[in-house]
């Protein structure tokens, strides 16, 4: 298994990051490094602080993480330097604005749902659905039997038998 030194990664991962945003697969067929190992260094260069995008094509895009560390990375800059940043990365400084805005009105008190939350609540709701549609449906076939023997007894009335 090769390895490789941190100045390539770094090259590599900001080849990942705005102004070039180019792929991961890319990347992967142009450099010769698999593309787990590739997502793998963009995740150690995204706890490190570093903004790589996960959707690199547009901003507004951007998971939570990386607006969240573009605005911490421009908040001590002066308006020449997060022009600069701005330019590097992609963005705009309105778009920096509206996400700063955005994190400082969020709900101190809430807790934003992790995935496993989001799943269980999918699952659920699916399964009520499906509860539902059963339901409906067995209540269009008793609907159906009920206007069914309403004709039968208009047409042939009552039976003797019964």
């Amino acid at each position: 298994m090769p390895s490789y030194n941190p100045e390539f990664k770094e090259q590599t991962v900001r080849k990942m990051m705005p102004p070039y945003n180019q792929s991961v697969a890319h990347l992967s067929r142009e450099i010769g490094v698999s593309e787990p190992t590739l997502y793998a260094w963009k995740k150690q260069f995204q706890t490190r602080g570093f903004v790589v995008p996960a959707k690199p094509s547009s901003p507004d895009r951007w998971d939570a993480r990386a607006k969240l560390a573009a605005v911490i990375q421009t908040a001590s800059m002066n308006e020449a330097e997060r022009s600069t940043y701005c330019r590097e990365h992609g963005l705009y400084p309105e778009q920096l604005e509206a996400w700063k805005e955005a994190f400082e009105g969020m709900d101190a008190g809430g807790h934003p749902a992790d995935k496993a939350q989001l799943t269980a609540e999918r699952k659920k709701s699916r399964k009520l659905e499906k509860e539902l549609l059963r339901k409906e449906r067995a209540l269009a076939e008793v609907a159906a039997l009920l206007t069914l023997s309403k004709k039968a007894q208009a047409i042939w009335g009552t039976s003797e038998d019964d």
